[in-house]
């Protein structure tokens, strides 16, 4: 109770001050048992739209960033399940639409989820791929679709945006 009071006496004397408080945006934990907010730096503020690469591939992908997806996707074209030592794997290819880079991909499956898309559902499998964005490299499940309707190959979902980034939906194109 003493520290709400400390608090409430600081703000309120910031204000009489004329001065600004400071807001420094967080990012909401994952699970509704943690009590801590993640403090994160303005560099991690990202747009509507940025970059991603997949290596091995050189040139990148745009994707649109969405916060309301669970799971990341990405636009591949021949997809085809197969058996290797008793487990299931997939292979496909992407093609960069803007480069014509392509490359051929061979991954365990995790697993395959049912979406919903304009209220249909559709059975996809998730293969987890080598990402980077921005100067971050890390791994993470995407569902593979031809995504040949849409604006963006790529849509980055919560999977790899929650405790990473904060999205601003007013800019794009943030990341190098």
């Amino acid at each position: 109770m003493r520290k709400v009071l400390i608090l409430l006496l600081a703000t309120g004397l910031a204000a009489c001050a004329g001065e600004k408080a400071k807001v420094v945006p967080g990012i909401v934990p994952n699970s509704a048992k943690e009590q801590k907010v993640v403090r994160v730096a303005p560099t991690n503020i990202i747009g509507e739209v940025e970059k991603i690469y997949l290596p091995p591939m050189k040139s990148p992908f745009l994707a649109r960033i969405d916060t309301g997806a669970t799971t990341s996707s990405i636009d591949a074209s021949d997809i085809k399940q197969f058996e290797r030592d008793g487990e299931k794997w997939i292979s496909f290819n992407l093609v960069n639409r803007e480069t014509k880079e392509k490359a051929s991909f061979e991954k365990r499956l995790q697993k395959k989820i049912l979406i919903r898309r304009t209220g249909e559902y559709e059975k996809r499998p998730i293969v987890e791929m080598d990402v980077r964005m921005g100067n971050e490299r890390f791994k993470a499940n995407f569902t593979l679709t031809e995504r040949g309707n849409f604006d963006y190959q790529a849509l980055v979902g919560r999977n790899i945006l929650s405790g990473r980034a904060i999205v601003d939906v007013s800019i794009s194109n943030t990341l190098k």
